[in-house]
């Protein structure tokens, strides 16, 4: 049975720090693809990052760029999202999800199985 779950989320102030972890387990980790997702109440979902299973290459929304980092841990079975210089329109419900690939033309991804996801408030 796959699994996800993601932790590391809370409450930061503007300009803050946080690190989210998508844990995974009941499939091959080293074989897929991981994306980080987010949504805002009233928003649609958007998709954050992503990280290919083949070589590492990463892929980001243009809001994220420069501040957030994603990267994996295969030997962990466990994607990280390092979020730097956070801002209040950042606040979302994170969640990460498994494809079998990502790339420029394919990010963000469908989306395989979902984690439940982990809140991320941004304020003062």
């Amino acid at each position: 049975q796959v699994q996800l779950v993601e932790s590391g989320g809370g409450v930061v102030q503007p300009g803050g720090s946080l690190r989210l972890s998508c844990a995974a387990a009941g499939f091959t980790f080293d074989y897929y693809a991981i994306s980080w997702f987010r949504q805002a109440p009233g928003k649609e979902r958007e998709g954050v990052s992503c990280i290919s299973s083949s070589d590492n290459s990463t892929y980001y929304a243009d809001s994220v760029k420069g501040r957030f980092t994603i990267s994996r841990d295969n030997a962990k079975n466990t994607v990280y999202l390092q979020m730097n210089s956070l801002k209040p329109e950042d606040t979302a419900v994170y969640y990460c999800a498994t494809d079998l690939y990502c790339s420029e033309g394919y990010f963000p991804v469908r989306g395989l199985h979902w984690g439940q996801g982990t809140q991320v408030t941004v304020s003062s």
